[in-house]
C-alpha cells in the first residue's frame, strides 16, 4: 500500500450486536505503517429489532397449527450478503464501508426490500428489517418476498460526489443478488430516488442495456412509478381512516401527533391535514413543534423547504420527542426508527390509536402496555404497507412498459390498503387478538401455505 494513502475504516462489521459502539476516532497502523482512522457510530442503548422481531414471530406462529420444522424455516433467513468495499474520498483518502443484503423468504415471490443508510445499521437490525418484508408483502397479499440492505455511514457527511461513488460500489457488490426476477431495491432511510437511479445506472451498465425494474423508487423520468414518494404516508392514512369508520369514530377533525417528519412522516401529516385531521405536534431529529390549534402543514412545508428544518417555525412552540409521545390526542403516528415506544415510555401514551409509520416501532413489551390501555395498534406490516404496495405497481410498469395515471395508482392502493386492514381486523375478532397478532399470523401462514405447496427442493 502507498504510504501516501489514508485508509478510513467506516464501520467494522457487528453481526451479533444489539448496541453501536460509542463514537470514536481510534488512531491505527497497519504493517505497511499506514495511519487510519476506524470511525464508529454514537452509542444508542435500545432493544434489539431483530429479538423484537423473533419475539413477534413466536407469539403469533402459537395460533397457527404449523410443523416444528416448517415454523423454523420461517423464522430464519434465507440468505446473508456482507460486504466491505473500498471508496475514494474526494480529498483522495481511501474509505472502507461495510454493507449487507438479507434475503428473509422467496417462497411467494422475488424479494423486495429497502436501502438503508445509517450510522446505526447492523446486521442485526438489517435481518429484522428483511423479516417484517416478508410479512409485509404477505398481509397485503402481493408476490414478493422479504429483504433489506444497508449501509454503515452518515450520508449526510458525504459530499454528493462520495455519495455517489459509494452507491456505485456498494451496488456492484450485491450485484449477484440482485435482478428483476430475484432481489428489487428501494429506497429507505438515509436514501432517495437518486440513489436508485444510480443503483439501477450501476446494474444497466454491467448488464449492457437499462433494467429499470431492477430497482424501485426511482424518478418518473427512468421508470419510476406516479405516487411512489407519497404511498406510505398516503397508506397510513388510509388505514387509520378506515379504522376510524370501523370503529364508528368521528374522522373529521381527529387530532393527530407525528413523531418522525422524514418521508413517511411529512406525507402522513399533510395526508391528515388535507383529509380534516388537526395535526397539533410533529418532531423530527433537530427538536418537534406543538399548536394546540393545529399546525399550518402547507406553511411548515414551506418553512421547512426554505430552512431544511422544521426547528424554528414560528407558528408553533417547541417540544420533545417524549412530550409528543405522551400527548393526547386520538392517533399517534410513530414513523422515525425502531423501539421508539418501549417497556419506559408506553404508560405515558395517551393516544386512542397508533398507526405505524415505521418499521418496528414498538416493543413486545410496550405492545403489552398499551394493549392494557385499551390503545389500538395499527401494526407496520399492515400500516405502512402502501410504499411496498406502489413499489410492485412500479416493478409491473416497467416490466410490461406501460404506465398509469397518479389517479389509478392511488385507487388500486387505496383498495389493497382496505381491504388488508379488513383481512387483519376480521382475523383479530375471529382470534380473539390484537391485530398485531392476526396480522402477523395472517401473513406468516400465507407463508407457509406457499411453502408447503412448493415443497422443499431437492
Amino acid at each position: 500500500m502507498r504510504s501516501d494513502i489514508k485508509l478510513v475504516l467506516e464501520g467494522e462489521r457487528m453481526a451479533t450486536l444489539n448496541v453501536a459502539p460509542p463514537e470514536m476516532s481510534v488512531k491505527t497502523s497497519n504493517r505497511a505503517g499506514v495511519a487510519g482512522v476506524i470511525e464508529q457510530p454514537a452509542a444508542v442503548v435500545q432493544e434489539s429489532a431483530y429479538v423484537t422481531a423473533i419475539t413477534q414471530f413466536d407469539h403469533a406462529v402459537q395460533f397457527l397449527n404449523l410443523d416444528a420444522g416448517l415454523a423454523q424455516l420461517l423464522k430464519v433467513c434465507k440468505r446473508e450478503l456482507t460486504v466491505s468495499f473500498p471508496v475514494k474520498m474526494d480529498n483522495g483518502e481511501i474509505r472502507v464501508f461495510t454493507g449487507y443484503r438479507i434475503h428473509h423468504n422467496t417462497a411467494r415471490g422475488p424479494s423486495k426490500g429497502g436501502i438503508r443508510y445509517s450510522m446505526n445499521v447492523t446486521l442485526d437490525e438489517v435481518r429484522a428489517l428483511a423479516m417484517w418484508m416478508t410479512w409485509k408483502c404477505a398481509v397485503v397479499n402481493i408476490p414478493f418476498g422479504g429483504a433489506k440492505g444497508g449501509v454503515l455511514c452518515d450520508p449526510k457527511k458525504l459530499t454528493l460526489h462520495e455519495l455517489e461513488g459509494m452507491t456505485r460500489r456498494y451496488t456492484t457488490e450485491i450485484a449477484p443478488l440482485l435482478s428483476p426476477e430475484g432481489d428489487i431495491p428501494a429506497p429507505d432511510m438515509g436514501t432517495n430516488p437518486q440513489i436508485m437511479a444510480w443503483m439501477m445506472d450501476t446494474y444497466s451498465m454491467h448488464r449492457g442495456y437499462s433494467v429499470p425494474a431492477v430497482v424501485t423508487g426511482k424518478p418518473i423520468n427512468i421508470g419510476g412509478s406516479a405516487g411512489r414518494n407519497e404511498a406510505t404516508g398516503r397508506g397510513v392514512l388510509y388505514t387509520v381512516r378506515e379504522a376510524f369508520k370501523t370503529m364508528n369514530w368521528k374522522f373529521d377533525g381527529a387530532v393527530v401527533a407525528v413523531q418522525g417528519y422524514g418521508n413517511v412522516g411529512s406525507i402522513s401529516a399533510m395526508t391528515a391535514y388535507e383529509m380534516g385531521c388537526k395535526v397539533i405536534a410533529v418532531t423530527d431529529i433537530e427538536g418537534g413543534l406543538y399548536n394546540s390549534k393545529g399546525i399550518d402543514l402547507p406553511k411548515l412545508r414551506q418553512f421547512r423547504k426554505e430552512h431544511g428544518t422544521i426547528a424554528g417555525f414560528s407558528e408553533a412552540e417547541p417540544i420533545t420527542n417524549a412530550q409528543l409521545i405522551a400527548m393526547e390526542c386520538d392517533v399517534l403516528i410513530p414513523a422515525a426508527m425502531e423501539n421508539q415506544i418501549n417497556r419506559s415510555n408506553a404508560a405515558t401514551v395517551q393516544a386512542r390509536m397508533v398507526a405505524e409509520g415505521a418499521n418496528g416501532p414498538t416493543t413486545p413489551d410496550a405492545d403489552r402496555i398499551l394493549n392494557d390501555k385499551g390503545i389500538i395498534v395499527i401494526p407496520d406490516i399492515l400500516c405502512n404497507a402502501g410504499g411496498v404496495v406502489v413499489s410492485y405497481f412500479e416493478w409491473v410498469q416497467d416490466m410490461q412498459q406501460l404506465f398509469w395515471e397518479e389517479d389509478d395508482i392511488n385507487h388500486r392502493l387505496e383498495r389493497i390498503m382496505l381491504r388488508s386492514f379488513h383481512d387483519v381486523y376480521d382475523s383479530s375478532k375471529q382470534m380473539g387478538v390484537d391485530m398485531r397478532t392476526a396480522a402477523l399470523a395472517l401473513a406468516i401462514g400465507r407463508v407457509a401455505d406457499a411453502t408447503s405447496t412448493r415443497g422443499l427442493y431437492p
